[in-house]
């Protein structure tokens, strides 16, 4: 009988072993993965740049993605505008759950400095305002994402096969202080001139606050490669003054071969 339990649990531990890797050889990314965005302001006015860069971490004796982002303004904008944003998420690398936000802004003398411990276990967040030294602690919904760690969650996450046009994938997303239910609208397939040539794109409608940035709620498109890699290529944003394309000029570290249609 003994015999028969141990044969069970190492069956048992290798179809776990199995699926795990199966999931690791599927995901959309990996470290080492580097995007390079150029953003112009209403069609024509280079208005600046961005970077994201996926590396390896440690947290707390967890295995973890550590994700930093970056925008900066450029050329005649930056006289009037000057923007210099950091955001990093560090999430774990089997749930893609994160357990560290990190938002360091200055956006036209707009500054904020937060940094964000999630527990997952018991749904809270604690945030600590650096620009204030204060502490505060809000509850938050199972398995909540922030807003840079949601992207890659969705890319490993998003069953393509299964979407039909129209129709809206939500998640948890917390934001600042807040719970925020974060939607987004699959609009078909569209294939899209790039700096690489003609690519074919999952095009989605992703769904913002209306107010002071944006126009109003369904103000942003963004197109992602219909490949394993799921690359975000291009984004365009109505703002409530003017608009807002970033267009992906150069990459590297990608996990799957890119599909260049043309």
């Amino acid at each position: 009988m003994q015999i028969e339990m141990k044969k069970i649990l190492l069956i048992v531990i290798g179809l776990v072993m199995v699926q795990l890797i199966s999931a690791q050889e599927d995901s959309a990314f990996d470290t080492g993965e580097w995007f390079k965005f150029k953003m112009s302001y209403s069609g024509f006015v280079k208005a600046g740049n961005a970077t994201l860069s996926v590396k390896e971490d440690v947290l707390n004796g967890k295995p973890v993605y550590h994700v930093v982002g970056k925008g900066w303004t450029t050329g005649a904008i930056r006289w009037f505008f000057k923007v210099k944003d950091r955001y990093e998420s560090y999430f774990d690398k089997s749930t893609g759950l994160p357990y560290r936000f990190i938002r360091d802004i200055n956006e036209g003398g707009h500054t904020k400095n937060i940094e964000i411990d999630f527990d997952q276990i018991n749904h809270k967040a604690l945030i600590y305002n650096k620009k204030h030294k204060k502490n505060t602690i809000v509850n938050t919904v199972p398995n909540v994402q922030d807003m840079v760690s949601t992207f890659y969650y969705l890319r490993n996450n998003l069953n393509v096969d299964k979407l039909k046009i129209g129709d809206e994938i939500r998640t948890d997303m917390f934001f600042d202080n807040e719970n925020y239910g974060f939607k987004i609208k699959y609009l078909g397939v569209e294939v899209i001139n790039t700096n690489f040539g003609k690519v074919k794109c999952l095009k989605f409608r992703p769904y913002v606050m209306a107010g002071r940035v944006f126009k109003e709620e369904e103000s942003l498109t963004l197109w992602v490669s219909a490949d394993k890699n799921k690359i975000p290529l291009r984004i365009k944003a109505d703002l409530a003054v003017g608009s807002l394309r970033a267009d992906l000029e150069s990459f590297k570290g990608l996990k799957h071969q890119f599909e260049i249609q043309f």
